[in-house]
């Protein structure tokens, strides 16, 4: 299977093909849009044009026609595609959520006490914990029966996920975790982008047949029925002029979807380690009476991005933006029986000992969470366990292999993460007072007196109420160890996102206000701010993929690399670290191909923050190379410590390259004090 880059860089290439055939569509309504005024013009100047008598052929009648005719439709129609598509890409510029709100979605609260939103949510936030993605948006299409869901955004970090309502009413939540594994491989391989960007262009396409669609309404029961009948007329080829659109839209999307679902309902199998997670819910599509489709009225604009085909297409399997329900089945499922998996996952749903094994499956999960919690008590805990960690087998190039990824395993190490959360605390981040109050919590000294110039810091600044909810909050994170920091920041985030931009900015200034009252930056805080503003800061206007290389940005490149090396070199005997950075550098400016380099001498925590927004728009396999030498960087000695899994998870999310918990099988006694 492809990795996260060459995915990303495919998506990049499948772009630059959808605008040859976009304007290749185009190109082909002007045309018919010429043709069809030079048939106005024919049938009301004929008398002018044509002798009596005569008998002109197609072509000398067209001759004719005032190349002005030709030329004032084309740009007519160019400028009427062109204006529709932007207007469109710019309504969509808010990424998922415009998306979202475009179909009807609604946002679930984090709190939400309703079973089956509770039910998806919990399912989303393990893929995202097992693969390293920023919790996304989740939605609810409330008026629709169909078995439906998609993702959208213009990045990993913008995603959504939205279902239908038929889609939790149906499915059991092994089917639904199959269906969310298939949207998070939209995410993960950079198909969103792509995805979105054609809802905005193809709707230029076929928005002259609306125009033609007006122009026949218009003249119903007009009075002067001789004067209407050529511009009816004129109205109906346009019309049929927007069939040819709507022709050309299905078709590319058609040639741009079918590939990538095979693709995620292969990656769902992987994620999940179930294929009858992904088998059953697109059997249930096949035997539910509304099947995958939506009645929303923009279901054509977006039906490419659904789980299932959410459409009713003529000429079906030419115009299908999905495959066969029956060959997708058959390719990530060789041995699925459809009656004994109806039989079984019936009886599965309402047998009384699945009660019994649902108590005995949370025993074990109970169990292998206090494990996990037990590993942050000894070795994790405060500031120590930065500097513990295990051996790492793995070159850089298959380390930078894990970006992007996720497998069972690490789902199963996501939901026994979770449960190792203490309720309490669980329950403060999915509401914004609660999870602000946890994420100032993290940043809280384990020294009483550091601990009380942070608090009275706060309330200097008019934050006393924040102060005291985050002094309560630390009472609960003060055991959770590093391995937990960025699953509970990612927790918070969906609930401080649905505040307004004022009341996310003061998040930001109290992050930032605990963090200088000791008048220090470390490393952990450095992380934590960087994550924060990425993600609650206003973001700029989506554009392309990056295109920049690595020899473009070399000393953004270098000042990165020297961070990273800072992070994961010691002290020699002789309390010197000089020779192990320069060994550091010099493995990761090797592993990238660049001239060897020193450290960054006046290296500071801001210099490294707008290096990396700078390396932001690098092309995704230049990325690759980047996060190759980085790794060659932390693990030149064999090893990576906790503090080094923690900033190389902190650069990939700031870069979009989301990375899965590198340390989750690390063997608790190897981590004890």
């Amino acid at each position: 299977m492809a990795t996260f880059f060459e995915n990303q860089d495919l998506a990049r290439r499948n772009t630059k093909l959808l605008v040859v055939m976009y304007f290749l569509a185009v190109v082909g309504v002007i045309i018919a849009v010429d043709l069809v005024l030079a048939g106005v013009w024919i049938y009301g100047f004929a008398d002018t044009v044509v002798p009596k008598g005569h008998s002109p052929g197609p072509i000398a009648l067209l001759g004719a026609v005032p190349a002005k005719v030709f030329l004032l439709g084309a740009m007519g129609a160019a400028l009427v595609i062109f204006a529709v598509s932007g207007w469109n890409i710019v309504q969509l510029g808010s990424g998922g959520k415009a998306v979202a709100e475009m179909v009807g979605a609604r946002r679930v609260s984090p709190d939400t006490k309703d079973p089956l939103e509770r039910r998806l949510m919990n399912v989303v936030e393990e893929m995202s914990i097992a693969s390293g993605a920023r919790v996304p948006g989740v939605y609810v299409m409330d008026g629709e029966a169909g078995i439906n869901a998609f993702a959208a955004g213009y990045d990993v970090s913008d995603a959504i996920v939205a279902v239908t309502r038929g889609t939790l009413e149906t499915l059991n939540r092994d089917e639904l975790q199959g269906v969310i594994a298939h949207e998070f491989s939209h995410i993960l391989n950079g198909d969103m982008r792509l995805n979105i960007r054609m809802i905005g262009v193809l709707a230029g396409i076929v928005f002259i047949g609306s125009i033609g669609e007006f122009i026949m309404r218009s003249q119903r029961g007009g009075g002067d029925s001789k004067g209407a009948a050529p511009i009816f007329l004129g109205g109906l080829a346009l019309l049929l002029i927007g069939y040819i659109g709507l022709f050309f839209a299905r078709l590319i999307k058609a040639a741009a979807s079918r590939q990538r679902e095979f693709l995620a309902d292969a990656s769902s199998v992987q994620f999940t380690r179930n294929p009858d997670g992904i088998a059953g819910a697109l059997d249930q599509i096949g035997a539910a009476s509304a099947g995958a489709l939506i009645g929303n009225r923009h279901a054509e604009d977006v039906s490419h991005m659904f789980f299932g085909q959410a459409i009713e297409v003529k000429l079906s399997g030419l115009f299908d933006t999905h495959p066969p329900l029956e060959e997708r089945i058959a390719r990530v499922h060789t041995r699925f029986d459809r009656a004994s998996y109806r039989k079984a996952r019936a009886s599965a749903v309402s047998a009384p000992e699945r009660k019994e094994k649902d108590s005995q499956d949370e025993d074990k999960r109970k169990t292998a969470a206090s494990a996990i919690l037990a590993a942050g008590a000894m070795g994790l805990a405060g500031r120590r366990g930065a500097d513990l960690g295990t051996r790492w087998g793995r070159s850089a190039g298959d380390s930078a292999q894990l970006v992007g990824s996720m497998d069972g395993a690490k789902v199963d190490y996501a939901a026994r993460l979770l449960q190792a959360l203490p309720a309490g605390l669980r329950e403060m981040l999915r509401d914004p007072p609660g999870a602000r109050a946890a994420m100032v919590a993290l940043l809280l000294a384990p020294k009483d007196d550091v601990l009380k110039v942070q608090l009275d810091a706060l309330a200097a600044k008019g934050m006393g109420a924040l102060a005291g909810e985050a002094r309560a909050a630390e009472a609960l994170t003060r055991r959770l160890g590093a391995a937990f920091h960025l699953p509970l920041i990612d927790l918070a985030l969906p609930a401080i996102k649905s505040l307004p931009e004022e009341e996310r900015r003061a998040v930001i200034t109290a992050l930032e206000v605990v963090i200088h009252a000791d008048r220090r930056v470390s490393l952990h805080e450095f992380v934590l701010l960087t994550i924060a503003r990425g993600q609650l800061m206003p973001r700029g206007k989506p554009g392309a993929a990056g295109s920049k290389r690595i020899a473009e940005l070399q000393c953004a490149v270098v000042i990165v690399l020297s961070l990273v090396a800072h992070a994961g070199t010691r002290q020699d005997a002789s309390g010197q670290r000089g020779a192990a950075l320069a060994a550091a550098m010099r493995a990761g400016t090797q592993e990238m191909g660049l001239p060897e380099a020193d450290a960054a001498a006046a290296l500071t925590l801001e210099v490294a923050a707008e290096a990396l927004e700078v390396l932001k728009s690098l092309a995704p396999m230049q990325k690759a190379v980047l996060v190759k030498g980085l790794f060659a960087v932390v693990t030149h000695d064999g090893s990576i410590r906790v503090m080094e899994a923690e900033l190389m998870r902190m650069v990939g999310a700031v870069l979009d390259c989301p990375l899965p918990p590198l340390l989750e099988t690390v063997d608790p006694a190897t981590l004890a004090a």
